[in-house]
């Protein structure tokens, strides 16, 4: 296979992501754990998973548009990120903008999509450092 998720060891009792119609872009993500998501603070939710997808390709993750309407929570980073070469945890930091929230294991809380993205001429993908972590791993700002 060149392009889906892994259930990490240690986890169980967890579901791989899966588009839920036919015409869905995005593969639900679930919760791994039940998370306590205090009101304005950064929660970090544990999806059990990781993923893997060709060279040229991003996983996209989005929160679930329902838990940002109807729960007034999102990512605090808007978009999460996941290159090619990161192998580790999807780990979702969720931020609740008002009140708390329980995120219960097993609830979807994001969608990832899988693209492919452009580079500026003369770059090639592959070339350059070897990543060596997780959340900032390339340096901070």
């Amino acid at each position: 296979m060149i392009r889906g998720f892994e259930i990490l060891e240690g986890y169980s009792g967890i579901n791989l992501p899966t588009r839920k119609t036919a015409f869905s872009a995005g593969y639900d993500l679930e919760a791994a754990e039940n998370v306590f998501v205090t009101s304005k603070e950064i929660s970090l939710v544990p999806t059990g998973l990781k993923a893997f997808f060709p060279a040229d390709e991003v996983l996209l993750i989005y929160l679930r548009s329902s838990l940002a309407v109807k729960h007034n929570l999102i990512l605090a980073n808007g978009v999460g990120v996941i290159d090619a070469d990161y192998r580790g945890h999807i780990i979702l930091p969720v931020v609740s903008l008002d009140g708390d929230f329980e995120i219960k294991k097993g609830m979807r809380i994001a969608q990832g999509l899988f693209q492919k993205y452009l580079t500026v001429d003369g770059d090639k993908i592959g070339v350059g450092e070897v990543r060596r972590g997780r959340f900032g791993s390339t340096g901070d700002f």
